[in-house]
């Protein structure tokens, strides 16, 4: 008997990361991830796979082990350790899983580390706070104020940073001795090692205006300290970084767009001393990045025959691309369909492992054959789950408006049937500059699932469609993106399986923003759902942990000479003329749209006597619905699903 997928799905699907491959790729090592019966918190382990006979091992039994890396020769393996809801801190141990042992004790844990080329040491990122240990505590310290002498003394999901900035630190292996290699008021993560061992690249904010402008630049330091050499210039934004097999050239995701930010777009470049940077794709394809300190940085490997082989999507699907380092056609090795993001190749560049997630799968593990092509899957982890709680089917399609194709997909329930009518939400995504993928998401799945046809459009401003597909948004928020997204909503509801009289509307993040900003133009949705939404532009610029430098690239200025615009285009704007009953879920934690904004979208609303209900979720931040834990997780589910079923049902 089947059932619909329902919000308690985050204590049931396991999860695969951080593919790493053995030097000789006869390995593959991965964190699995999972939700305790017990705690209802997130575990995690070390597993590792022999590729040639597919047999696995639980190489860890540690509440939260993350991360393995194999040392240059193979016979050690790295990983990351959380102990008690401590920092993760480097443990190190042989191959087989025998004899681990902790390598660094820093006050504020890793983020992320490397091996030397030799196995010798590991370069460490580590959150460095010169106060630490400074302030008095005990049951009878007096409180103490608190100083803020810099605009990004926050970050979301971080919490507080005060004067903390992430640097590098290298730990040598037998000796366990640590030095610090960076410092500054900047942060510097995502180090790899050159070739040589004896230069070690990394990614910095070291901009004057740094307070201001959420750019970075690639610098390379000694590996036994000293000055920090920029190697990225002509570049204003700069993500995962990997060294040319002599050491002399390094590949970057950058961008030299005045106005563009290279987590949204970027270009795989090669930088060389002297030279200007190489260009080695266009915007056709975005390069995958990972999110440093929060989310590890992307892989990049650049292979002894001159290859770069590289995560990268288009049109809203996930592929693995190689394009030659000094230039010339870039080849897609493997994907589509997908949404991937960890990547593994072996030291020959014989073989690379995947980590993908498809419409009707969570992610699983993919092995690729570099030379001759072809791939199979490696792990099946939540067919048990799946077989009794089938996925919803898909449909992607475009519409035509003013002359630019927008992308959609739509969902359908299991069992689907044409002749009946079914209620439908449209689902609107975050970023402006995010998109919907071909991957399985939680929140659709849930409601398609339970009945309900949802509509995912990719408008303009999304991103993996090109630079000037994505920047059309800029300081055009709820312009022409809502007009897209209305007019794949309107083409849809001509379909007769369609009750264009139960409509509901749900967004996360700037999918907040628009579904309050739609309400607050149509009345035609019967329910909405908004969560952690940016309500009103003029105060998120000073209260979000990105309003200087993300706000000003978005809205075209700065409180003081975009005012009128900012109210212009805020929803709080337009409360009076909402008719449609409003849902805010928020977590507390949120540096990035904080709570203040749905509380003055509740407070307008209350006073006006609309419909509104406000679900606060302690401690968590903004990307709680992602990586919160898993009882905030199926709380914000089971809470939109609630809301629809009572208003659209």
């Amino acid at each position: 008997m089947s059932h619909p997928i329902t919000p308690d799905l985050v204590y049931h699907l396991k999860t695969t990361a951080d593919p790493a491959l053995s030097p000789d790729g006869a390995m593959l090592a991965y964190t699995l991830g999972w939700v305790d019966e017990d705690s209802l918190g997130t575990c995690s382990q070390i597993i590792v796979l022999d590729l040639g006979n597919g047999s696995t091992k639980e190489l860890t039994q540690g509440e939260k082990d993350s991360a393995p890396k194999f040392s240059p020769d193979g016979h050690s393996l790295a990983f990351l350790r959380s102990i008690e809801g401590n920092r993760p801190q480097v443990w190190v141990m042989a191959a087989d899983g025998k004899e681990p042992r902790q390598l660094t004790d820093l006050a504020k844990g890793v983020s992320d580390y490397a091996w030397s080329p030799d196995g010798k040491s590991l370069v460490v990122c580590a959150d460095v706070d010169p106060e630490a240990g400074s302030a008095t505590s005990g049951p009878d310290a007096l409180p103490q104020v608190t100083v803020v002498n810099r605009v990004r003394y926050r970050y979301d999901t971080l919490g507080w940073r005060g004067d903390s900035h992430f640097h590098l630190f290298v730990v040598e292996v037998e000796s366990l001795e640590c030095r610090q290699l960076t410092d500054g008021d900047w942060d510097d993560t995502a180090p790899v090692w050159s070739p040589d061992g004896s230069r070690i690249a990394f990614i910095s904010g070291r901009r004057d205006d740094r307070d201001f402008m959420a750019l970075s630049e690639a610098y390379s330091v000694p590996a036994s300290g000293g000055e920090a050499r920029l190697m990225s210039e002509g570049l204003i934004t700069v993500g995962a970084l990997a060294w040319s097999p002599d050491g002399h050239q390094l590949a970057v995701v950058g961008s030299d767009a005045p106005e563009g930010m290279v987590l949204w777009q970027g270009w795989l470049c090669v930088l060389e001393d002297g030279k200007e940077p190489r260009k080695l794709t266009d915007d056709t394809i975005r390069p995958y990045l990972g999110f440093p300190p929060v989310m590890r940085p992307a892989n990049l490997c650049w292979a002894g025959n001159g290859q770069i082989i590289f995560l990268g999507e288009r049109k809203g699907e996930s592929f693995l691309f190689q394009t030659p380092s000094g230039g010339g056609p870039t080849e897609t090795i493997w994907g589509g369909s997908c949404l991937s993001t960890g990547l593994s190749v072996d030291r020959s560049a014989d073989t690379a492992v995947v980590t993908a997630t498809y419409p009707i799968s969570p992610g699983d593990l993919h092995q690729i054959d570099l030379i001759v092509g072809g791939s199979h899957q490696l792990s099946d982890l939540n067919s048990p789950y799946l077989k009794d709680h089938p996925v919803a089917s898909m449909e992607k399609f475009s519409i035509d408006r003013a002359e630019i194709e927008i992308e959609c997909r739509l969902f359908f329930p299991p069992g689907f049937d044409e002749t009946l009518t079914y209620p439908l939400v449209l689902d609107i995504h975050g970023g402006p500059n995010g998109a919907f993928y071909d991957s399985f998401v939680p929140a659709q799945q849930v409601l398609a699932t339970a009945g309900y046809l949802v509509l995912a459009v990719n408008p303009r401003g999304s991103s993996t469609y090109g630079s000037d597909f994505m920047m059309a948004v800029l300081g055009d928020w709820g312009g022409e993106d809502y007009q897209d997204l209305m007019a794949a909503l309107n083409q849809v509801c001509r379909r007769p399986y369609v009750d264009a009289e139960r409509l509901g509307v749900h967004g996360y993040s700037y999918g907040g923003y628009m579904t309050s900003w739609a309400v607050g133009h149509t009345n035609r949705f019967k329910a909405a759902v908004v969560g952690a939404p940016c309500i009103n532009l003029h105060s998120m610029y000073g209260t979000s942990d990105i309003g200087i430098s993300f706000g000003e690239a978005q809205w075209g200025g700065s409180v003081v000479d975009a005012t009128d615009k900012m109210l212009e285009r805020s929803p709080i704007s337009y409360v009076a003329e909402v008719n449609t009953p409003v849902l805010l879920l928020h977590g507390e934690a949120d540096a990035r749209c904080p709570i203040g904004q749905s509380e003055e979208y509740f407070t307008a609303l209350k006073r006006l006597n609309k419909e509104v209900e406000m679900v606060r979720f302690p401690g968590c931040s903004h990307l709680f619905p992602r990586l919160g834990h898993p009882k905030m997780r199926e709380e914000y589910l089971t809470r939109t699903l609630g809301w629809f079923n009572r208003l659209l049902t």
